[in-house]
């Protein structure tokens, strides 16, 4: 049995004749958090898209469990891209019951969720009326909602103040110990360090490196290595 959730092989995206994603290949662990680093337009977001579904790939494979990707899968992932989706004029407490009605779940689902990302506190609350960290939180809360084994974040702490980003990142951290493997995406190196088990880093829509972080190592040093080896690639 394959110790991976997620492969992704020679995944490629083009828009007429930009190349997005350039012949990606990753393998993410179960129950880990693996750190997707890259400057702003090197692919993050593109290549988080295709494989949450948003975007077909122009070519290449994508396997979660094993299995080629489907939309069936849809039902074990959860996906924080770009402004959580949430209705602004309720509170946290009926949007995560809204998600338990999309899903099929029972209402029991909502309280633990609002639990897990601490908004218990603030249940009376309507969202027009929340910092941007607790918006950001019940967006977490809406992608969990399923018990998704994999989710995906695309730059969660974009827009945070430092006290929001300290508990935004502790909540990812607990997320591998409830079964839920993480993908996050980042153009800020020392948030993803923080996190992550693992580092992919991207750049102009090509993977310049991938593997466990080490502590010894120049990491930041290796970040602009990837980025200088890169730039210009597909032009």
């Amino acid at each position: 049995m394959s110790d991976y959730i997620l492969e992704i092989k020679d995944l490629t995206k083009k828009f007429k004749t930009q190349i997005a994603v350039n012949n990606v290949s990753l393998s993410i662990r179960k129950n880990s958090i693996l750190g997707l680093l890259g400057p702003n337009g090197a692919g993050k977001s593109t290549t988080l898209k295709m494989i949450s579904g948003i975007m077909k790939p122009s070519s290449g494979e994508i396997l979660f469990e094993n299995n080629p990707w489907s939309r069936k899968n849809l039902k074990d992932i959860g996906a924080l891209i770009e402004s959580p989706a949430i209705y602004h004029n309720l509170t946290a407490m009926e949007n995560l019951k809204i998600a338990c009605t999309l899903y099929g779940l029972p209402y029991i689902r909502a309280e633990e969720v609002l639990e897990i990302i601490d908004l218990k506190k603030s249940d009376k609350k309507k969202v027009k009326h929340f910092s941007m960290g607790m918006k950001q939180r019940l967006g977490l809360g809406m992608a969990i909602i399923n018990n998704p084994k994999l989710l995906i974040l695309d730059e969660p702490t974009n827009g945070l103040d430092p006290i929001g980003i300290e508990e935004l990142r502790n909540l990812i951290k607990s997320f591998p110990s409830k079964g839920i493997t993480v993908i996050l995406s980042s153009h800020i190196l020392s948030e993803v360090v923080q996190v992550a088990d693992e580092i992919g880093i991207i750049s102009n829509g090509i993977l310049g490196y991938n593997g466990k972080i080490n502590k010894e190592d120049n990491l930041e040093k290796l970040f602009l290595d990837v980025v200088e080896r890169n730039r210009g690639e597909n032009i």
